[in-house]
């Protein structure tokens, strides 16, 4: 089965508890959604997505287009899964939105960047009403595939669409040819910066602080209006309001310099100011990306406060904290705010962070989140664990869309730890077959693998793994039409791989059943599509089951054996369910065919 998506990051951000009005900016965003993209670029702490959100809040409290939201993640780099994400966002405003990109999706086969962009914007199109898409910190992306499928999206991008970015950097978008043809609304940092009166706004209205004028004056000449350093300069002046408007006015003189050295100066400011259980908490929670009550519990441990109070203690003080549901279950921290608590945590000997970050996956994994629970695997530097969880409780992590992270980390791993353990060479290799890699990519690592085995005394470990060697090969034939060689692969593998490893006995089923349909011998093929239905219902691997399905249609419908190739089409729409899967289509073909000879015509 798919990994779950992760709702949080398709929820909209509430804007903050304290926020000053920015109605310059505001109309600026409004105006933009008539070009195709607004591109909203500066570096960190400058307030792009509280910007936008409230925006939306905006949107959303009157009468405008429907706003879908992805936050997007380094995992995103991975073409399959960041439309996959595309798609859930849209649906939350448009649902059915999106159904011929998961079609391609699940097909199983890699799919071009442009032909996946193609295929959104087809269904775009076809969507009534405005609808404005949100990629906020598309910097995370590093991606030329998405890139590609982005500009795509761009130059064919159906009217109804207005697409919002928030990013660090700029992207490999054609951004000169969108703003020669006026289809570029750009705020950058120098937008972003809060103007004299806007920082008089912030300080006195939304922080609450009573400051001369001067001091105003100081304090947003010397932060050149970034926002990340006014937040952190309002917080650590709060902290110091028993010594009156004199000592707040020491405190304003007494830094400057660069948006860094301002940002290590107040954040070191503002941790000395709370409490040191509260040090400790921020310290220790640092490592994580997303952040819970009952998550924070498992990293922290020894807190006398349990986590979902500090949490909340934390939002209501303002400290660089973002909400991600709304629930306030769970939480991130500022990225800028992170990075410098992660400085903070590295220079002190209280925690050992392997550790942490082995009960992080533990916990993650308890809660059905294995893809975080790999991230912190690696960050544990648990090669072990990560292998583990990669592996999966029979759906490996790479047939649930995320193959990216997987391959980033084997190629981290030293030469001899991977021939120390060939289930490693055969784990990338099974994953570059997932990402749409060369062949020749692959069986260089199936090769490898083969060469490591070779060392190794004969049990069922290495006989499972020779197995998954030739269901690999296998389906690297399966494009190729070279019925021979997924043949003698597949009947190989289904002699070597063990019972339980379902996922590749699933694949050399349907692997087989391909080869003997093509070449004729439909009982032969019948049989093993039979197999891989079996095998993918006790793995759950619906993908599988639904093309075996069809295919097992089509077959005895070429036997002449209507009302069981009825029985099979018919199925695969009870397993797409309603409104059915773009896959569902070759069922409906199949169903028209059968009642064309029935004479059922109006059927």
């Amino acid at each position: 089965m798919p990994e779950p998506i992760l709702a949080t990051k398709l929820y909209i951000p509430p804007p903050a508890l304290r926020l000053a009005p920015r109605p310059r900016l505001i109309e600026r965003l409004a105006a933009g959604t008539r070009r195709r993209l607004t591109l909203i670029a500066a570096p960190a702490g400058f307030g792009k997505t509280t910007l936008v959100s409230s925006w939306v809040a905006g949107i959303e409290a009157g009468e405008g287009p429907r706003v879908a939201w992805l936050a997007l993640e380094r995992e995103e780099s991975d073409l399959a899964r960041f439309f996959t994400y595309v798609v859930a966002a849209l649906r939350t405003v448009a649902p059915g939105a999106g159904a011929g990109v998961l079609e391609m999706l699940q097909s199983g086969r890699p799919s071009a960047p442009q032909a996946l962009a193609a295929a959104l914007v087809n269904d775009l199109a076809a969507l009534p009403g405005e609808i404005v898409l949100v990629l906020d910190d598309l910097h995370a992306v590093e991606s030329a595939a998405v890139d590609e499928a982005l500009a795509f999206l761009l130059d064919h991008q159906p009217p109804q669409l207005h697409l919002v970015v928030t990013t660090r950097s700029d992207p490999h978008l054609p951004l000169a040819r969108l703003r020669a043809r006026d289809q570029l609304a750009e705020i950058r940092a120098a937008d972003l910066r809060f103007t004299l009166a806007e920082a008089s706004d912030f300080l006195t209205r939304a922080m609450r602080l009573e400051l001369p004028p001067a001091s105003i004056a100081a304090l947003e000449a010397r932060t050149e209006g970034w926002i990340a350093g006014l937040q952190l300069a309002a917080l650590s002046m709060e902290g110091r309001r028993a010594e009156g408007a004199g000592g707040m006015a020491a405190f304003v003189d007494s830094f400057t310099g660069s948006h860094r050295f301002v940002l290590d100066y107040l954040v070191e400011e503002v941790l000395n100011q709370q409490p040191a259980a509260m040090q400790r908490f921020l310290l220790r929670t640092s490592i994580l990306e997303r952040l819970c009550g009952p998550l924070c519990d498992a990293v922290v441990r020894d807190a006398a406060t349990p986590g979902q109070a500090t949490l909340e203690a934390i939002e209501r003080a303002n400290l660089f904290i973002v909400p991600l549901d709304n629930e306030r279950r769970w939480y991130r921290y500022h990225h800028l705010f992170a990075d410098l608590l992660r400085q903070s945590l590295a220079q002190t000997a209280d925690l050992d962070e392997n550790e942490a970050h082995r009960r992080a996956s533990a916990w993650l994994e308890a809660n059905g989140l294995a893809l975080e629970a790999f991230h912190h695997a690696v960050a544990a530097n648990d090669t072990a664990r990560a292998a583990q969880l990669v592996a999966g409780q029979g759906m490996p992590l790479y047939l649930q869309g995320a193959a990216a992270p997987v391959l980033d980390w084997l190629a981290t791993l030293p030469r001899a730890e991977l021939d120390a353990q060939p289930a490693l060479w055969v784990m990338w290799a099974s994953a570059l077959t997932m990402s749409g890699a060369q062949s020749s990519t692959i069986e260089e690592k199936l090769a490898a693998a083969e060469a490591t085995l070779s060392g190794v005394a004969a049990g069922e470990e290495p006989r499972d793994l020779a197995g998954q060697i030739a269901a690999i090969r296998a389906m690297l034939a399966v494009p190729l039409n070279d019925v021979e060689t997924i043949i003698a692969q597949a009947q190989q593998a289904r002699a070597l791989l063990r019972a339980d490893n379902l996922p590749m006995r699933t694949t050399t089923a349907w692997s087989l059943g391909y080869a003997y349909q093509i070449r004729g011998e439909r009982a032969a093929a019948g049989l093993a599509y039979a197999e891989a239905i079996d095998v993918a219902q006790a793995s759950g691997n619906l993908m599988v089951e639904l093309g075996a399905t069809t295919c097992l249609g089509q077959i005895r419908e070429a036997e002449g054996d209507l009302h069981e190739a009825e029985g099979q089409y018919r199925r695969v729409l009870e397993m797409v369910g309603d409104p059915p899967w773009p896959v569902a289509c070759e069922a409906y073909l199949g169903l028209a065919r059968l009642h064309y000879q029935w004479n059922e015509l109006e059927t």
